[in-house]
């Protein structure tokens, strides 16, 4: 069951989500996630503990229920397929108001080029308009995350000619590109805005500055980069960012550690980043997300959104709309 949760501020403030993840972790001889389970009914109760107003949703890729036979490129499609089920339960209405998976995130491999059509084809014809586009792996660090090492291969995958070939495949269907990357890559990520100007490119949690290996001393240094970085990110119009992604832990499994943070330490601890990044994009091209369950690390769902209304206190009601659910309807295409 959900943790006992702080009363929702501003709890009629309608808000889409437009980031978490639904998976069911099994044990696996290696792996150093621990097994957990955060279904359709786990995050349902999750949502209804934390007394916001969760409308719509929109659920990310995580590497889960891909299909086990069939071609290696296609299996990923089980992934929407296990999402557009939690949607079409959800779309009933008999589980409650909130929309779950209204809109999905997928994954395919874009280096597969041109070839990746074929894949993307595939995705919409399971979940129709609910599929709005991909995300990939793409993050990469020195010290691995999660407890994986990372492949190598990532450090420049967003500058290499067969992932910028794919993009533009996503583009001339009119899909987005979430990406997540750390600091360290935005300059690809510039480089892949600029290339693909009719690509809608979706930065995930707030483009992570890197903290960990030889970053680990270097906090101020780090923001500095991502700063500055930032600022020429949101010169490219056709590129958003998403507001959250800033209370999981990258240093140890998932699921290892839940800290608990009032949403007062989280406000405090996130502030510099959000500020940054809305002044850097606007609210119009902003968005806060939860990103569940990796956030649990740092605090409740309930936590995280009081966290956000508390550093958006200050905008005005139009702003905060954007922030909470315009920015999200629009680049998601949700009818609110």
């Amino acid at each position: 069951m959900p943790e006992a949760e702080e009363p929702a501020l501003d709890p009629e403030r309608p808000i889409i989500d437009p980031h978490h993840h639904l998976w069911h972790i099994q044990a696996a001889p290696g792996a150093p996630q621990k097994p957990q389970r955060f279904l359709f009914d786990e995050f349902l109760e999750t949502v209804e503990a934390s007394g916001h107003r969760i409308t719509h949703t929109v659920a990310v890729e995580a590497h889960q229920m891909y299909r086990a036979d069939g071609p290696p490129e296609l299996r990923t499609v089980g992934e929407t397929e296990f999402l557009n089920g939690a949607a079409a339960m959800s779309a009933t209405g008999a589980y409650g108001p909130t929309r779950v998976a209204h809109r999905i995130v997928g994954t395919a491999d874009l280096t597969l080029r041109e070839g990746v059509g074929e894949v993307l084809e595939t995705h919409a014809a399971r979940a129709g308009e609910r599929f709005r586009g991909i995300r990939m792996n793409t993050a990469f660090s020195e010290a691995g995350m999660y407890g994986f090492a990372c492949d190598p291969r990532l450090r420049t995958i967003l500058a290499h000619p067969d992932y910028i070939a794919g993009a533009r495949v996503l583009a001339k269907m009119d899909l987005s590109l979430d990406v997540w990357c750390m600091h360290t890559q935005l300059g690809q990520l510039i480089a892949l805005a600029d290339t693909i100007p009719e690509l809608t490119i979706v930065l995930d949690h707030v483009g992570t500055p890197e903290t960990m290996g030889a970053w680990a001393s270097r906090g101020a240094e780090a923001f500095a980069q991502w700063h500055a970085l930032i600022g020429n990110l949101a010169l490219r119009p056709n590129v958003f960012i998403k507001l959250g992604g800033m209370g999981m832990d990258m240093t140890s499994a998932i699921g290892e550690r839940e800290r608990g943070a009032a949403s007062e330490v989280l406000a405090r601890e996130w502030a510099p980043r959000v500020e940054a990044a809305i002044e850097a994009f606007g609210p119009a091209r902003a968005m806060f997300e939860s990103n569940f369950p990796p956030d649990r690390a740092s605090g409740s769902y309930g936590a995280t959104w009081n966290a956000f209304k508390r550093i958006a206190a200050g905008y005005s009601d139009a702003e905060k709309d954007d922030l909470f659910r315009g920015t999200a309807a629009r680049v998601y295409r949700i009818e609110v």
